[in-house]
């Protein structure tokens, strides 16, 4: 609930306090509050906007109560005050930052170098993209609590290196880029769905135009923002009338959106022209494809580019399909066994399980499917499975 607001307020005190911990203690504070407030005393006519306060409130009263905030404490209380307002103009000496956006800044701020570069993304998705630590562990597909130790080693890194969280400069920003960019294809990944959650992939879509407005020669965030409006295009047609999963060779294509698709397709051809030929560009490229009506040819090719900038095996599996697609079910069947750990990825065995069933192998699709469902959590996709094994049993 309020997951953009609540990262957005997690931001902005960042920046003031300049602590992370002592944000999120704040922003979760006011949820708490929430929690016991609005049920005996309805819902505010702003939800957002109370939390943003309440966090405010509850950092100020942090602040006058800590020994550790004597020394700033008046300069903290009359920043904090500004927090929802109009920001006030910096100091002379106080160093500007070319990033506008507190949120944007602030990714850029907590992809330190000096932090493992999943760490960089999972401490950001965690802390700014409002996803649970379940999602961000389900993005990097691994175990929970293993995603909530590195998580909680990237904080205890930052404590104990005495890393800031300064404003980062100008020059900063490149060598920090590849992990913002990585932190916002996923949180608009959380949002994609089935079911679709349209605050996540409003705001990366958001926060990817802020950063090609600020890096326009960076073919990476200029590929991943068409990345976004192109998949975002198909959004209508993903699942029908009755909420059902519909798959890409299925969806009714009156439905995307041509205005987005139109945005993308320049958008790539922009990338191209830059020639810096990147993983974001390239699925970009594989998206216009499918929206001019799927050349396999072409699409495996790209892959083939894919595969060559970025081997792992979720590109191996992608690759594999489109190979079915261009020569016939049991070539795509045959590179696809050859990919090793997915075994815990549903989409491998989902893929797999439909390459079967058209080859007429029943038994082994509806086992295939079977251990898809076991890991799959989306409801939408779950009742997909489901009814693909139901079928094969009819």
């Amino acid at each position: 609930m309020f997951r953009r607001e609540s990262g957005q307020a997690v931001a902005v005190l960042t920046r003031v306090l300049g602590d992370l911990d002592r944000a999120e203690e704040a922003v979760q504070d006011a949820f708490l509050v929430a929690l016991e407030r609005w049920p005996r005393d309805g819902l505010p006519d702003n939800p957002a906007a109370w939390i943003v306060t309440a966090a405010r409130n509850r950092a100020l009263d942090r602040i006058r109560s800590e020994k550790r905030w004597i020394g700033r404490r008046k300069a903290l209380e009359a920043e904090l005050r500004t927090v929802g307002e109009e920001a006030p103009e910096p100091d002379a000496d106080e160093p500007v930052s070319p990033i506008v956006d507190d949120r944007l800044r602030l990714m850029f701020t907590v992809c330190h170098p000096a932090l493992a570069p999943e760490a960089r993304v999972g401490l950001t998705l965690r802390t700014l993209g409002g996803l649970s630590t379940a999602e961000v562990a389900r993005a990097f597909l691994v175990a929970e609590p293993a995603m909530a130790q590195r998580i909680s080693r990237a904080k205890r890194k930052i404590a104990s290196s005495g890393i800031k969280y300064e404003i980062p400069r100008d020059a900063d920003l490149p060598e920090r880029l590849r992990s913002v960019l990585t932190t916002l294809y996923l949180i608009f990944n959380a949002g994609y769905g089935p079911p679709v959650r349209s605050e996540f992939t409003a705001e990366a879509i958001r926060l990817a135009r802020l950063l090609v407005q600020l890096m326009p020669d960076e073919g990476e965030a200029v590929g991943l923002l068409a990345l976004m409006l192109l998949q975002d295009s198909r959004r209508a047609a993903r699942v029908d009338a009755d909420g059902r999963l519909v798959l890409l060779r299925d969806q009714d294509r009156s439905l995307w959106d041509r205005e987005q698709i139109a945005e993308g397709q320049r958008f790539v051809a922009r990338g191209w022209q830059l020639g810096r030929l990147g993983v974001y560009l390239i699925q970009a490229s594989i998206a216009v494809e499918h929206a001019r009506g799927s050349d396999w040819t072409r699409i495996v090719w790209l892959y083939d580019q894919l595969w060559a900038v970025s081997p792992t095996p979720v590109v191996a599996l992608n690759r594999a399909v489109a190979i079915a697609e261009r020569d016939g079910p049991e070539a795509g069947l045959d590179a696809m066994d050859a990919i090793g750990d997915l075994d815990g990825y549903h989409l491998f065995h989902a893929a797999r399980a439909d390459l079967l069933r058209r080859l007429d192998r029943l038994g082994e699709a509806q086992a295939a499917y079977g251990a898809a469902l076991g890991l799959c959590d989306s409801e939408v996709e779950r009742e997909f499975l489901s009814r693909r094994i139901a079928e094969l049993g009819s």
